[in-house]
């Protein structure tokens, strides 16, 4: 892999509480800093394109993405997104070929101690690396074909439908 191109949306990962009544705004991407954090030993860019909850993600928001990541040179592609909609993003983001395109993001925001924003990135990163050309969603350490997953909002998590 020369570079990681990754390209935020907002979604809970970034999300900034302020008080106990969870009065919340979608902050800056979380998702450089945790890779510096972390110390990778390879290049990545961050392209922010979005702050939004995923469920406020509309059509033209996706076509925005879809065009982003389809006008860039790399090939490897780690998209953070919020996990409501993801499964739809994915669906339109399928139409890019020849990248290798991984979504994933957080039940719980990134600046959360105890958070899956650490595991699901890692999860994600090294899916980007040694999948083929195709769209997937990493998260609950796994990678999932976003046609056969779902997000299951009672138990919080990703399960295959």
């Amino acid at each position: 892999m020369d570079e990681l191109l990754v390209v935020t949306t907002g979604g809970t990962i970034d999300k900034v509480y302020f008080d106990d009544k969870s009065d919340y705004q979608v902050g800056e991407p979380q998702i450089g800093r945790i890779l510096e954090e972390l110390g990778v030993a390879f290049r990545f860019r961050v392209i922010p394109i979005l702050r939004k909850d995923s469920l406020h993600i509309d059509a033209a928001d996706r076509e925005l993405l879809r065009a982003t990541i389809a006008s860039q040179d790399a090939r490897h592609v780690l998209v953070t997104h919020g996990t409501d909609t993801m499964v739809d993003t994915a669906h339109v983001l399928a139409s890019i070929p020849d990248k290798v395109i991984v979504l994933t993001g957080a039940l719980n925001p990134a600046r959360f101690r105890g958070s899956d924003a650490e595991f699901n990135i890692g999860t994600a990163v090294g899916a980007v690396q040694s999948l083929p050309a195709g769209v997937y969603i990493a998260m609950n350490g796994r990678v999932w074909d976003p046609a056969r997953v779902r997000k299951n909002v009672a138990a919080n998590r990703f399960e295959a439908i």
